[in-house]
């Protein structure tokens, strides 16, 4: 479940080596993504959004995030929806095993 796989329109790889893999995601308002997991990460916030996050056992929970905000992220599996009225421009740096 890779979201370069899952949404291969919104996550792109932008830089890759042996220990991190970057990808950039960006959709608009009212786009949604199919579930989908990452890694422990670091999260980039390169645009101002809200979104509603979808947990793989359903529960779902609002997040309004600024432009500029640097947040850890747990290993997860989720599916998510651009609840805005701006498009959503990230940035994670995803942490492989080992790395």
């Amino acid at each position: 479940m890779d979201p370069t796989s899952t949404d291969p329109d919104k996550y792109k790889v932008v830089f890759e080596n042996e220990r991190v893999r970057v990808l950039e995601y960006r959709d608009e308002p009212g786009d949604a993504t199919r579930p989908h997991e990452h890694p422990d990460s670091v999260m980039v916030t390169l645009s101002s959004f809200d979104r509603r996050l979808i947990a793989e056992n359903g529960d779902a929970r609002e997040v309004s995030l600024a432009e500029g905000e640097v947040r850890w992220l747990d290993a997860q599996t989720h599916s998510g929806e651009n609840t805005g009225a701006t498009p959503t421009h990230v940035l994670f740096v995803e942490l492989k095993a080992g790395g």
